[in-house]
């Protein structure tokens, strides 16, 4: 194939964006605190790993993942908050809110980005794609103060790529007879999709970008990568094979539970009732989504960070706290290790199965399993009325022992309620913190 030469010649068959919030956390929390704009801001105090960092604090070199210790050692002004998850989720919904103004075909890909199908709405808006894509951008950043990068292409891993290409605040457009001059700028482990190991193969072939890699024979991609990597071959070259999906998505296939501690412990009772906590939540989503479980899995994660996890399977499917616990003990037991600290406890529900289709079995115990349901029933009715975890285990009440340090702060909107607001019930709106 002659490299001067497009691999389209055509400008927007289809047209698809990408839209990806610039460091999503640190941004609502600059939007709702004006105060820290400018400013080097992290989230994840709670956890006491950095969980997003805005880029300010990106500048000076501080990146997710690294220890709330390290951070200060570079920046010892950096300002440390709690994550506020129920604020990201306003944001992130009227983020995508927006994007329905545009078009109703949207797909919520994550809490901060979403992919968006345009194509045939030029005549409608009065205005190109490529101005579509702008006044999305614009919209976002008046009504939310948020900055997001916006991708333009004719595939969903085209515009993935070309919304990462100009962060923050970017606008990149690819069009069908630029896609070429656009991939030989992107190396290969900024596609979508290639993973270090795949990376690692390709170079191995004298391979060193996008470009490099639709270049080669359509059943050399298939024979080197099998079938994901020949439909990752197809989308750079323009061909979106993977259409935007504005439907719900399908029902869970697991459902998990995880909590970091604000200290690390090795109190093996705390421990535990941090487990029995994480399943009783869990099986509150469980029992929301009608669902019912047949196998479960634990793990608990050193301060170190390493990991020790089993499971089980059921004898059969179930929704109730007080069936699981006597299998959930049995494995706790069996992973524990005394003489560690522990950060984190997990919990995964799966082999999901409706709650609307019990089928019986002959030897199973009827009356007990009766008994499970009504409590349970009755225990739900409790705290839907007064709120989450007012009726619990009583293991859980060793959580009211739980060490306190800095760690522990709550967010800003937490410690902030608007009149007739309650610590699980608030507005679902968002709160600025300005004086006036």
């Amino acid at each position: 194939m002659n490299s001067e030469n497009p691999l389209l010649n055509c400008s927007f068959p289809q047209a698809l964006v990408h839209v990806d919030a610039d460091a999503f956390f640190t941004s609502v929390e600059q939007a709702m605190h004006p105060h820290l704009k400018g400013r080097p801001v992290v989230t994840g105090k709670e956890r006491g790993i950095i969980a997003c960092a805005s880029y300010e604090a990106k500048a000076l070199g501080i990146r997710r993942g690294i220890s709330l210790g390290e951070a200060r050692k570079i920046c010892p002004d950096l300002i440390v908050l709690p994550s506020d998850y129920e604020s990201y989720s306003i944001y992130s919904k009227r983020i995508f809110e927006i994007m329905r103004r545009f078009t109703p075909e949207v797909e919520e890909y994550s809490i901060d980005e979403a992919f968006a199908d345009l194509t045939g709405l030029r005549r409608y808006h009065r205005m190109s794609y490529p101005e579509i894509a702008r006044k999305i951008q614009k919209s976002i950043e008046a009504e939310l103060d948020l900055g997001v990068s916006v991708g333009l292409s004719l595939s969903k891993g085209l515009c993935k790529i070309a919304s990462d290409y100009k962060k923050p605040k970017g606008l990149t457009v690819v069009q069908g007879r630029h896609i070429h001059l656009f991939l030989k700028r992107i190396p290969l482990e900024e596609v979508w999709g290639f993973g270090r190991n795949t990376v690692q193969l390709l170079r191995k072939y004298g391979l060193q970008t996008a470009f490099d890699f639709v270049q080669q024979p359509e059943k050399w991609a298939k024979k080197m990568l099998g079938k994901p990597g020949l439909e990752i071959w197809h989308e750079l070259r323009g061909v979106n094979l993977l259409p935007v999906t504005s439907s719900p998505k399908p029902a869970n296939i697991s459902i998990g539970k995880g909590k970091t501690f604000t200290a690390p412990s090795a109190d093996q009772a705390f421990i535990y009732a941090k487990l029995v906590r994480n399943v009783e939540s869990a099986l509150i989503r469980l029992r929301r989504h009608k669902q019912r479980t047949k196998e479960i899995h634990i793990a608990l994660r050193l301060k170190n960070f390493h990991e020790f996890g089993l499971g089980a399977q059921l004898n059969r499917a179930t929704d109730s706290t007080q069936e699981i616990l006597p299998v959930v003990k049995q494995l706790f037991e069996k992973i524990y290790r005394p003489g560690f600290e522990y950060r984190t406890t997990q919990i995964w529900l799966s082999r999901l199965e409706s709650a609307n289709s019990t089928q019986f079995d002959l030897f199973e115990n009827r009356i007990e399993i009766d008994r499970y349901e009504r409590l349970t029933k009755t225990i739900d009715e409790i705290n839907a009325r007064f709120g989450k975890h007012k009726v619990h285990t009583g293991t859980a009440l060793k959580l009211n022992d739980a060490p306190q340090n800095s760690r522990a702060e709550l967010p800003w909107r937490k410690m902030n309620l608007l009149p007739g607001e309650t610590a699980r019930q608030r507005l679902y709106l968002p709160l600025l913190n300005i004086k006036v």
